[in-house]
């Protein structure tokens, strides 16, 4: 479809388009621009000089005008490039499509329809789909598509094409994908008129165009018709005159030659006699179904999501199977129910349900994979099957089973008239190739919202996990600040000074609040980001800083001993100090906790500087000499698990001194026996360390 034509069909839904703005539409497409110009110098508009400028030009002739040569050139510029259109005498064509145009934004004018243009545009391609049929079929059709337009001339498309003009031309404007009921209404142009009466409004008036422009001297139609819009009796004769001076003028502004058109014979259309061969009829129509369902396909595959893809699969079924209308009931999570799935055009099926073990036809259908028929012919049908006809609206159903390998994902019901049924009873294959298409594009998008859904839980988790880390982490200095509150208590009542207490304090509501900040930080499904170009810690210092925490607040036992046993060599490492600290305070804290009950020794070691995989690391230790640790905590020894400890957040302490080793690019390692338990840490050592370091560097290969 023309870019012009689209923008101006969006402006034109919007109502909203101003001269200034259509003038920039049309400048876009110099072709256009320049029938504008031309039309507006014409005698019909010249008055007293030119029009060099578009914008000008256009006031000249009216936003109508101007919408209606737009509108009409581009669709003259993209079907008259059809294939085999060229070999075709197109005027008696042309001439009744700009007829009932122009009827049309008559009649839609009349009847105070809001979008006239959108009518003259539905009038001009109400039978557009002849066009295809010749591009598609041209020995086939070539001598139909000059036929009389009339019902005799559909039943010989569907005897012989399996497709009638309306069909196809709907089929083609439903590609477009617009916002209108456009395709509806070149689907339904054939339709009696009795049957269109609570249409919408573009429906019928389409109805009248087609009816006044082939078939005008049919009195019963045209009364029928006219009473569809609530047209006057002496309102055809008038229309059809004012139609006539208006498609002459038009013809002339679009350069389209209609001379002549009236002479051109419109015979009744004929079929030839079927083919002697049906084995070759048959597989023409395998072949035909095969590239159809191909097709379909390709249009399953380009949807976005299960809403677009159940309205892609609705509006097909209709097409393809001539269904009135179609909905699609899918499989409930427990599989023991069809529920309807809501459309555009099908909202209150949101709310319909057939329990699979009650039985019915539609039931039935996803039970046994197969394809189920339901008509009314006086015998009792199930409650599902009655409300379903009196939803869609028609005489019977076909129900076809959305199967995706060896599971039934629900079943598509399709409305059509009784003696339609025949007809896809025929096409059961077909069918059955088109639900195999649906439900393999229904399993993807299924599949896709379900990983969808993993990955919010997933990343739920990840948000909960590590919230319960950051929680466990600010219960050490909170303890701590705790226990500083009760030796400031003391000291002052002692008048006793407290410069140092307060200044840990500090430290360590400084600490508390970097760990609550550090929870706007956390990026689910990012593993923590390495510290580098980190400032430099100094390892002794920081211990220093640990075991005065611990001393001062009395949370040592005096059953327990502390020993620190650092080298004098160059202590620094590259990163936080603040993580080095929360690193020992945690290991520590659980030596302590440890060696509570029968008491021991914990030591602090700076054991010297090691090289592991060419790259320098300090080596420091923490060692307690408690009972040691069970096979199954060692089993688990860095992951969150289910501590012996009271507490909800006990059991995360070694699982986070893990995850700030490696924040620190370090490694970590555990020995544990009967006689304690050690926990050696490397730590990348300062860039100057390795020179200043007096001991000797030692070689490691894994801890």
């Amino acid at each position: 479809m023309p870019q012009i034509l689209i923008k101006l069909l969006a402006h034109l839904q919007a109502d909203d388009l101003g001269m200034p703005e259509l003038a920039a539409l049309v400048a876009k497409d110099a072709g256009m621009t320049g029938k504008i110009l031309t039309v507006a110098n014409s005698s019909a508009y010249h008055r007293n000089s030119r029009q060099p400028n578009l914008e000008q030009a256009m006031v000249a002739l009216g936003t109508d005008m101007i919408k209606t040569l737009v509108i009409s050139d581009s669709v003259f510029q993209t079907f008259n490039s059809f294939p085999n259109s060229g070999a075709t005498d197109l005027r008696a064509f042309w001439k009744n499509s700009l007829t009932a145009a122009v009827l049309a934004r008559e009649v839609a004018r009349r009847m105070e329809y809001a979008q006239p243009e959108e009518a003259y545009l539905a009038g001009l391609l109400h039978n557009v789909g002849r066009l295809a049929l010749l591009a598609t079929a041209p020995k086939e059709y070539g001598f139909n598509f000059t036929a009389r337009d009339d019902e005799d001339l559909c039943a010989v498309e569907q005897r012989t094409l399996q497709i009638t003009h309306a069909e196809a031309g709907a089929w083609l404007i439903e590609r477009w994908q617009l916002d209108s009921f456009l395709a509806d209404s070149v689907l339904y142009h054939h339709e009696p008129s009795a049957r269109l009466e609570a249409a919408h409004p573009l429906i019928r008036i389409v109805r009248v165009a087609h009816v006044l422009s082939s078939h005008a001297d049919d009195d019963t139609l045209v009364d029928e018709a006219r009473a569809l819009c609530g047209l006057d009796p002496d309102a055809p004769e008038a229309l059809l005159t004012m139609a006539a001076r208006q498609v002459e003028k038009a013809a002339v502004h679009l350069g389209i030659d209609l001379a002549g058109a009236d002479d051109l014979p419109a015979l009744p259309a004929f079929a030839p006699p079927p083919p002697v061969d049906p084995v070759q009829q048959r597989l023409s129509e395998e072949v035909r179904n095969l590239v159809l369902v191909s097709e379909v396909g390709q249009t399953f595959a380009r949807q976005q999501g299960e809403p677009g893809l159940l309205e892609a699969m609705t509006r097909s079924a209709r097409i393809l199977f001539d269904f009135e209308n179609a909905v699609v009931l899918l499989e409930n999570p427990t599989g023991q129910a069809l529920v309807g799935a809501p459309t555009a055009n099908q909202q209150r099926i949101a709310e319909f349900t057939i329990p699979l073990a009650k039985g019915g036809a539609v039931a039935q259908a996803a039970l046994d994979r197969r394809m189920g028929f339901v008509r009314r012919d006086g015998r009792p049908l199930g409650l599902a099957e009655e409300q379903l006809l009196r939803m869609l609206g028609t005489e019977s159903l076909v129900c076809l089973p959305l199967v995706a390998g060896a599971r039934c994902l629900g079943v598509l019901v399709g409305g059509v008239a009784g003696w339609q049924l025949p007809a896809c009873q025929k096409r059961e294959r077909f069918l059955h190739a088109f639900g195999a298409q649906a439900a393999g594009a229904l399993e993807t998008a299924m599949s896709e919202r379900g990983h969808a859904r993993r990955q919010l839980a997933h990343v739920a988790e990840e948000y909960r996990e590590a919230s319960r880390r950051v929680v466990h982490e600010v219960n050490n200095p909170l303890a701590i600040i705790k226990n500083y509150l009760s030796v400031l208590d003391s000291k002052l009542e002692r008048q006793e000074p407290v410069s140092t207490e307060l200044s840990i304090l500090n430290e360590e509501i400084d600490r508390v609040g970097q760990l609550v900040g550090s929870l706007t930080e956390i990026q689910p499904g990012v593993a923590m980001s390495k510290v580098d170009g980190a400032p430099a810690a100094d390892v002794a210092r920081v211990v220093d800083d640990v075991l005065r925490l611990f001393r001062t607040t009395n949370f040592i036992p005096a059953n327990v001993e502390i020993v620190v046993s650092m080298l004098d060599a160059d202590s620094r490492i590259e990163g936080d100090p603040d993580i080095l600290k929360q690193i020992l305070v945690n290991l520590v804290k659980n030596a302590i906790e440890a060696l509570a009950a029968g008491g021991g020794r914990i030591e602090i070691a700076n054991r010297g500087h090691v090289n592991r995989e060419r790259r320098l690391y300090l080596e420091l230790v923490v060692s307690d000499t408690g009972p040691g640790l069970s096979r199954e905590v060692l089993a688990n020894l860095f992951s969150a698990v289910k501590s012996t400890k009271e507490g909800p957040h006990h059991g995360l302490g070694l699982s986070i001194v893990h995850s700030l080793v490696k924040k620190l690019n370090g490694h970590i390692a555990c020995r544990s026996g009967t006689t304690g338990t050690s926990f050696e840490i490397l730590l990348p050592a300062h860039a100057g360390a390795g020179a200043q370091a007096p001991q000797p560097v030692r070689a490691l290969g894994s801890v």
